[in-house]
């Protein structure tokens, strides 16, 4: 049996399932968790800590049609600047429940666009969370760039808030393609802001494409591939589109008989891949690449690569803190989500009270659970000396836990006395294979493709 047979006889060109950027994943949280609980759980966070900040910016000039987050398109600023007093008020909330002494590891501002930000702006909300929560030595500050709303003004107002890393969403640069998901931006465009960034002095440059995109083939992702190679980018997150217009209304304008099948994915997703290994990068989990000498590269070969709701991180701060409306904060304890809705968001916060509006509180069994399926999604394998020494399980219980899904994908998985690992060849099948230590019950519709 060829390869490709092997994986379409275990399920990987039909499969849906998550992408564990976190477990539990976001379906098993409720409304059990709400606001008092992640009142204890900030206050609960030592003094002495180091911790990650997210801030949610959902406002778009235009709404991509490609795109599943939380966003809203505005033509004015005036809810932007509405919405950016709120958060302001929700970091002060948030500075009077942390223990004095907490520094930044991580300050990252996504969207939606944070970049549709005035400058005034900019200044003003980094300069009250710098006030707020010092960054500590080595911390990284990084934004979301669109390329179509970025100026000089606002970039100058984001390298003197003190910007480390810039992140640009590029998707593909084919003309055909862009305008299928609407999203029009030329390489011209994007290689303008790029000189913006570097300009001033910002090093660090991480880039987003898709592939399984509208019309997508392995000539148009070699482009967008090389293109994109000439900007010369740290890291690459290389993501699988995912088309739910169930659950995102904006992709029903995405035709769907124009999208690669899954085969097709994988060879898209393949073609790339050799493209960045060719020009040195480094492979970092199951979809992303990285410069040799990048944190996340380091943090690859050093065993310290994590997972959160941005992906791929080096960072190992233990509590990861979401502000705006949708955000997702990250506690030892458990998980806590943010009203999703803009105007419930804001309602909550401008009457005195976090949005916590739903979550999870973490059992014993999460927590080995979670780094379980997070060690195997970085690392490709799990020490069973590891779960044995850090999290009290047994080698019966281990050996328990291995045997259906050493009895499921056979080759593809390889069990010994140092734990189970899964080989280079059977990568493609890693987030089916993580899925087989979920202890929830997945439903399919929702999870984006397993390729």
């Amino acid at each position: 049996m060829d390869h490709e047979s092997q994986l379409r006889r275990l399920g990987l060109f039909d499969a849906r399932v998550p992408r564990y950027t976190s477990y539990p994943t976001a379906p098993q949280f409720s409304p059990a968790v709400g606001a008092q609980q992640a009142a204890d759980w900030i206050s609960a966070v030592p003094g002495d800590a180091r911790i990650s900040l997210y801030l949610h910016i959902p406002f778009c000039r235009r709404l991509c049609w490609f795109c599943a987050c939380r966003t809203q398109g505005t033509q004015t600023l005036e809810p932007v600047a509405a919405y950016t007093e709120t958060l302001l008020t929700e970091i002060a909330m948030l500075r009077e429940r942390l223990a004095p002494g907490v520094r930044l590891s991580r300050l990252h501002w996504g969207g939606g666009t944070p970049t549709l930000l005035a400058p005034d702006m900019i200044r003003r909300l980094a300069g009250v969370i710098h006030d707020s929560f010092p960054l500590d030595e080595g911390a990284e500050f990084s934004v979301e760039i669109d390329p179509n709303e970025i100026d000089e003004a606002r970039m100058d107002a984001l390298a003197e808030s003190g910007l480390t890393r810039a992140s640009i969403g590029v998707q593909d640069f084919d003309p055909l393609i862009q305008k299928t998901i609407g999203r029009e931006q030329s390489f011209e465009l994007t290689a303008k802001a790029v000189d913006m960034i570097r300009a001033r002095g910002i090093t660090s440059l991480n880039a987003d494409i898709l592939f399984g995109l509208p019309h997508q083939d392995k000539r148009r992702i070699s482009d967008t591939v090389q293109k994109l190679l000439a900007l010369n980018p740290d890291r690459v997150a290389l993501y699988g589109y995912a088309h739910v217009p169930w659950m995102s209304k904006r992709q029903v304008m995405i035709p769907g008989e124009a999208l690669p099948n899954s085969e097709t994915r994988l060879a898209l997703f393949e073609t790339a891949r050799d493209l960045f290994l060719a020009d040195g990068y480094d492979e970092i989990g199951i979809d992303h690449f990285a410069r040799p000498d990048d944190g996340l590269a380091v943090a690859a070969r050093t065993g310290h690569l994590r997972r959160n709701f941005q992906g791929y991180t080096d960072d190992r701060a233990p509590t990861l803190i979401g502000l705006g409306a949708s955000s997702i904060s990250r506690f030892p304890q458990g998980f806590a989500q943010n009203a999703p809705a803009t105007g419930a968001y804001q309602a909550a916060i401008r009457a005195g009270r976090l949005s916590t509006s739903r979550g999870h509180a973490f059992t014993a069994e999460d927590i080995w659970r979670s780094r379980m399926i997070e060690a195997l999604m970085c690392d490709f394998r799990l020490s069973s000396a590891e779960m044995i020494r850090d999290y009290g399980l047994t080698a019966e219980r281990l050996a328990e836990l291995y045997a259906p899904v050493k009895n499921k994908f056979g080759d593809m998985v390889q069990v010994s006395d140092a734990g189970l690992s899964i080989p280079e060849r059977a990568r493609p099948l890693t987030r089916m294979i993580a899925m087989g230590f979920d202890a929830y019950t997945v439903q399919a519709k929702g999870h984006s493709p397993a390729i």
